[in-house]
């Protein structure tokens, strides 16, 4: 009895120093004595510990209470316990076999943040705010719901089938996927290629470990092939690393320049200014945005759009302004509070709004459809003390975002329930895979480079009636004019997955460009120099 009584007295001494140290963390720097707090909370916990009905788990408790709290603070503060903090790190450290997701359990439902670029379920049109409630059949929803009960059955063995139901936003029946797990593409970039003969194209994906190493091999082989110009391609880009953004910044800037500050409460200013070591500081530069950048892509845009040295060309970016920092407790988890705001060259904090709670936060880029604002600029307004100015007086706008310089509207008319279930239902890929395995050799034969294959294959209507066929074999088909609206959009991603099937992944990205309204708008800027008249590369 009394060696129970130790090890419990023991649970209990551990749980208090990790809310000890928790409750510093928070009130680091306030004007009130924190023990008030902790010793409430250890009163608490003693009395369920030794009056509650039923045996306890003190340490499972405490986990829930930390969630509890920092869900309090912002939507970007988390706890992430021992056992999922290595999955946690995967997708800027290294790599695993899954169906490439980064999520989030919100209310006991798992949401799709974003599909991993590349990944199988991206190739399949699983999308950004998706919510699975079916794995295999079973429910995928409850309290029973965590990061582990969800790596537990989304990740597997590369080449073994996973089926997930997923609810999405504008359709009444749940979407049925059934995806065959693969290794992860862990890399930054996705695409670097020579859009013309002067113009260098760089999609990257995220801000990680192996970014710049990346970026600077890119802009070698670029250069190399003439590139005088370059299309930095960040939508879609969620962010990563504080300092990997800061380093891809200054690639752009000439020695000595703010790239940005950071300030908390209890986090003094810092700047963190540009080295003499940029490698394209010299020529034209476009970025791309649009609502799913985020964090590090907005610090990078920021940055160059605040010195003059870059246009800004897609749509308002998501408005993530926050700096987090991993602080271990003594079991090895972590909280990775948010202890600053970033703030641009110019003093804008680009931070939206998120007083009226975590699920209006997340629901802000429904909110910017249904209010017009991705279709059309005019729908967008700022108050005037959100303006600032550049060194050549150009205007900026904080507060919610990053605005591009030149808006592009998003095209939704083509997306039609005909398209979204081709996609889901993984009908491209299957017509595709068995197309391409039965005519490898004549494609080859035939289309001996990509460069061949772009400029000179077309997805004629022979080809197009065999797909038409094919898929209505597995009982869908267009209605009204949805093949009128997406027959184009159709033929391209036709011609992409045989290119990527074909020579590489990168294929895939330079063949759907030939569609893409932001890469031929960031094409049309770079080419009309009245665009860049008042930038002054400083």
């Amino acid at each position: 009895m009394l060696k129970k009584e130790m090890t419990k007295y023991s649970i209990f001494k551990a749980i208090l120093g990790v809310w000890v140290l928790f409750s510093f963390i928070l009130l680091e720097g306030q004007n009130y004595d924190p023990r008030s707090t902790t010793q409430k909370f250890a009163s608490a916990l003693q009395i369920i510990d030794f009056a509650y009905v039923d045996s306890v788990n003190e340490a499972d408790l405490v986990e829930k209470a930390i969630i509890a709290s920092l869900k309090e603070l912002d939507p970007h503060s988390q706890y992430i316990s021992k056992k999922d903090l290595q999955r946690a790190n995967e997708p800027l450290e290294g790599n695993f076999d899954g169906i490439g997701i980064s999520f989030q359990i919100h209310k006991d439902t798992i949401l799709v943040i974003s599909p991993v670029p590349g990944g199988p379920s991206e190739k399949l049109g699983i999308m950004a705010g998706d919510k699975i409630i079916k794995i295999d059949g079973d429910p995928a929803y409850g309290p029973q719901v965590d990061n582990n009960y969800v790596f537990k059955r989304l990740r597997g063995d590369k080449g073994t089938l996973v089926s997930v139901s997923v609810i999405r936003k504008g359709r009444k029946k749940p979407i049925e996927y059934t995806i065959k797990r693969d290794k992860i593409p862990i890399y930054s970039i996705d695409a670097s290629f020579m859009a013309n003969s002067e113009v260098g194209y760089i999609k990257l994906n995220r801000f990680s470990r192996t970014t710049m190493d990346e970026f600077r091999q890119a802009i070698g082989e670029l250069k190399d092939a003439g590139m005088q110009s370059l299309i930095l391609d960040l939508r879609g880009n969620s962010g990563g690393y504080l300092d990997v953004a800061i380093d891809l910044s200054d690639e752009f800037l000439g020695p000595g320049k703010l790239v940005l500050y950071t300030e908390g409460v209890s986090s003094p200013r810092r700047k963190y200014k540009s080295s003499f070591r940029g490698g394209f500081e010299e020529g034209k530069a476009v970025v791309l945005m649009d609502e799913g950048s985020a964090s590090a892509s907005e610090i990078v845009a920021g940055a160059l759009q605040d010195w003059d040295r870059a246009l800004i060309v897609g749509r308002r970016s998501f408005g993530k302004g926050l700096v987090q920092r991993p602080y271990y407790l003594p079991d090895s988890s972590v909280i990775r509070l948010t202890v600053a705001r970033y703030y641009t060259p110019t003093g804008r904090c680009i931070q939206k709004p998120y007083d009226e709670g975590y699920e209006n936060y997340y629901d802000d880029l429904i909110k910017r459809l249904e209010g017009g604002e991705l279709t059309n600029a005019k729908n967008i307004n700022f108050p005037d003390s959100l303006k600032y100015t550049t060194p050549n007086n150009r205007v900026v706008y904080g507060g919610g975002g990053i605005m591009p310089d030149v808006f592009v509207p998003w095209d939704s008319t083509q997306y039609t329930d005909f398209y979204i279930d081709l996609l889901s239902r993984g009908i491209f890929n299957d017509f595709i895979i068995d197309y391409v395995d039965q005519e490898r050799n004549y494609l080859f034969g035939k289309y001996p480079s990509f460069e061949i294959f772009k400029n000179k294959y077309n997805v004629d209507n022979k080809f197009m009636n065999q797909f038409l066929i094919f898929a209505e074999t597995k009982d869908i088909s267009p209605k009204d004019n949805e093949l009128k609206l997406s027959s184009r959009l159709i033929r391209f991603q036709l011609k992409a997955l045989i290119a990527r099937n074909l020579y590489d992944f990168e294929s895939y990205f330079e063949v759907m460009t030939e569609i893409d309204d932001g890469f031929q708008k960031a094409l049309e800027v770079l080419r009309q120099d009245s665009y860049f008249a008042e930038l002054i590369t400083q």
